[in-house]
């Protein structure tokens, strides 16, 4: 199904997310990482009893260099990345389609000191290129191709559902001590009134090997 277009806005530098059609809200993602989150988060079921991967923060991160195709083999998406910026609004740009999934210019680029964030859609007349992330289970690879022709890899963390009024903008787009990696899209429940998706849902990982 498509959504009609519908905002959200947050406080602070950068909050959230895509779904079918929606727009997303943008900013500077320059603030501080809390400690604990501050949104509630509805962690997959898949996920329970799983214990996540450690941040590796001793991998050596890279250079800047633009991402170009993404890679998920255990959820099937092989997906080229446009670029996202921002409107004149201060919202994000998203993909004008299911396919392929962007990445925010705004943010470190994969393998970078920080989170990068990669946005798609998980429907668009059909399923799009997100349409099964919240099926990744911690320890799941994802394989980032950027133009200088490295090949950095990440490791799934955490997959968690966030109300849209309660996106943790600091936990997804604040700084780190490491190259880490965040998959956004929508889920949860339709609302067929409103025309979009009651929660996003949010893929977290950290890089675990340096380019190939």
């Amino acid at each position: 199904m498509m959504a009609v277009v519908a905002a959200l806005f947050a406080a602070t530098a950068i909050a959230a997310l895509v779904a079918s059609n929606e727009t997303v809200a943008g900013g500077a993602p320059s603030v501080a990482v809390p400690s604990t989150a501050t949104a509630t988060a509805t962690v997959w079921p898949r996920t329970k009893g799983v214990t996540p991967a450690p941040s590796i923060a001793q991998v050596s991160r890279l250079a800047r260099s633009v991402p170009v195709r993404l890679q998920i083999d255990a959820i099937g998406v092989d997906t080229t990345l446009m670029a996202l910026g921002l409107r004149k609004d201060g919202t994000m740009e998203v993909p004008p389609g299911g396919f392929p999934a962007g990445w925010f210019t705004g943010a470190p680029t994969p393998g970078e000191l920080g989170p990068a964030i990669v946005a798609g859609h998980i429907d668009w007349n059909g399923p799009g290129v997100f349409y099964h992330l919240a099926d990744l289970l911690p320890g799941d690879q994802i394989t980032i191709t950027r133009k200088d022709g490295s090949k950095p890899v990440f490791r799934v963390t955490r997959v968690a559902q966030f109300p849209k009024d309660q996106f943790p903008t600091t936990l997804v787009y604040g700084n780190l001590d490491h190259a880490a990696l965040r998959l956004i899209t929508c889920g949860g429940s339709f609302n067929t009134a409103s025309g979009h998706y009651e929660d996003n849902i949010v893929a977290f990982a950290d890089l675990i090997a340096p380019a190939r």
